[in-house]
Order: structure tokens, then sequence, then C-alpha cells
């Protein structure tokens, strides 16, 4: 079985309510459509009814639940949960109508607040920020968690490497820069999601461009410092660095630059030393090796809520969507 088919039928095996705020974008009403037809999810698409018509004509959504954000007979109870979130910050009852009417990622984030809704997922046509945004003013990080992360879910077809050719790259969507505890914390994180999603134990290698002290460079020095930090901090997970690509993966590389290690030659979860390396890592091997890159999933917030590609298709919703549904089995 597929590693999608896998999390659609843990999906389908206890349904989640996920929403969907972009009812601007046609992808929105084609996902809509394939997720109900499956049984994966509940959904809740949040638009007016000219957005509905206009965006969803062609589409059957009858199994939806529609929200209109004007006209939703719930509005008062999500204002003043807003409200009550961002007071300290100044937030007034027509500030928070006003911002939940302007820009649906709000509403879709007090739908979960209140419990009227599991998850979210958003970003075919908005950026990260957007996505993200709203999720830290009004359902904050996991208690202990001091920021978001994202990853992708790499299934790379006829590999010998990571756990059967699935692997979690990390961050790869939210942090330009990371220090030495971030991006221990990302570590710890990403093992906890690889764990989650594909079911096997997690091997977290800290990249670099240097092996166990053979360049000597600030950047190396962080990326050691951070493998430190997770062993120190995270004592339950498998945790190596500062590991080059081919010492975390091939296990005869490994022998040579990293004899010893629990995790070198054996990693199946990828954590990179920055934004920038990490999204050109996952495009690289999405688009050279033709693997399905399932993401880019957040992690460290206290709700699923997860971000799409603006160059998504329809089927990457659904994928996205069945993830953050069993994110919020946990």
């Amino acid at each position: 079985m597929a590693f999608i088919d896998d999390i659609k039928a843990r999906a389908k095996a206890d349904k989640k309510t996920i929403v969907l705020p972009e009812s601007m974008d046609k992808r929105t009403y084609d996902a809509a459509e394939k997720i109900l037809k499956e049984g994966i999810a509940n959904i809740v698409i949040i638009g007016t009814p000219e957005e509905i018509a206009a965006n969803g004509a062609g589409y059957d959504i009858s199994g939806a639940v529609i929200v209109d954000p004007f006209n939703d007979p719930n509005k008062q109870k999500y204002i003043d949960k807003f409200v009550e979130l961002r007071a300290s910050k100044g937030v007034t009852p027509e500030a928070a109508q006003e911002q939940m009417e302007k820009d649906y990622m709000y509403y879709a984030c007090l739908m979960c607040k209140c419990g009227d809704a599991d998850g979210v997922v958003s970003g075919a046509c908005h950026s990260t920020g957007n996505t993200i945004r709203p999720a830290l003013q009004l359902l904050k990080t996991k208690a202990g968690i001091s920021s978001v992360s994202g990853f992708f879910l790499m299934e790379v077809p006829d590999c010998q490497y990571g756990e059967d050719g699935l692997f979690v790259f990390a961050d790869c969507a939210v942090m330009p820069e990371v220090d030495a505890e971030k991006m221990a914390e990302v570590a710890a994180l990403s093992a906890e999601s690889f764990e989650s999603f594909v079911g096997k134990k997690a091997k977290v290698a800290m990249l670099s461009f240097s092996t166990k002290g053979s360049a000597k460079h600030d950047n190396v020095t962080k990326v050691a410092d951070a493998a430190a930090i997770a062993k120190e901090k995270y004592p339950d997970i498998d945790v190596d660095g500062e590991l080059q690509l081919d010492a975390a993966l091939v296990p005869s590389v490994a022998e040579l630059k990293a004899p010893g290690s629990a995790v070198a030659g054996h990693a199946n979860t990828l954590v990179f030393p920055s934004l920038e390396a990490g999204n050109i890592g996952y495009k690289l091997v999405q688009r050279l090796a033709k693997a399905n890159a399932y993401g880019p999933i957040l992690q460290g917030l206290s709700y699923p809520v997860n971000d799409l590609s603006r160059g998504c298709y329809a089927d990457d919703i659904v994928g996205v969507v069945a993830m953050t549904a069993v994110q919020a089995q946990k």
C-alpha cells in the first residue's frame, strides 16, 4: 500500500472535520468533492453564497458544510473568542469582525479554537505567512514549543534509503534561519512527525557540509551544537550530526566518515541547516527522483493547521487534508 493510501485509510477510520477557507479557488472544490466521495474527512468551506456559486460550479460539494462568514449564526461566538485571545493586543469586537470577514483563515482558526472543527488546510492561493500568522495569533504553539516549522513527507520510488524510500525533510517551509536551539527543536518535532505518520522509529540526521569535524566553520559548529542539544534535551530520539548527506544515508560512506554512529547510514529524518537548503533539497528530490512530496505539513502548533504550495493540484490538497485529519486524531 502506498503511503498516502495508508494515511487515507487512517483518516477514514476516525473522521475529523477539516476547514478549507479558500473558497475563491476552484481547486478547493475539486479537492472537496474527492475528499467527500472517498470519505476521508468532514469538510467545511468558508465562503459567501456568491463565492461558492462562482467558483464551485460543476463540483459536487453537497456533503460539505458551507459557512457564510457574514451570516453565520456562530459568528458572535467567534468574535468573542477572538477578542478574548487578542484583547492584550488591543483587538476590539469591531476589529475582530473586520479581520474575520476580510481573511477567512482567521475564521477557520476560530472554528478550531471553539471546538467546531479539528484542523485547517490553506495556502493554495495564499502565502505561507498568511497561513501561519492567524494560527500563531489564535491557536499558539504546543506547550513547551517555541516555534513552528514545516516538513515534507517524501516518498521516493525504488529507493533503498530511508524507510523504504520514506523520509521527513525539515524545515522546508517556515524559518529562513535557525540557531542551534531551534534546530534541535525541529529535530525532536520531526522525529515525532515521522513516527506518527510512518509508524517506524525515526533516525534523525542533522545535515551539514561537514561530517564529524571534517570542515571548520561557524555553520558547522551550529549543526554540531544542535545535535548535542537534541541528544541532551530529547534523549528518547535517535539523532546524530553534523553529517553530510551521503554519510547520513549510505552505510558504506557512514562506516568511513562516522563509524559507530547509530544514525549515519540509516537516517530517515533529515534536518537541514537552513530553510534555503531544505527547500532546495526537497524540490531536487521531488523533480529529479520523481518523488511524491506531501506538505508542507506544519509542526509545533496546538492544532493541526497545514500549508499548501501555491502550485498545488487538487490531489495535493486531498493528501494534505488526509494528513491533517491524522494529525487531529492524535
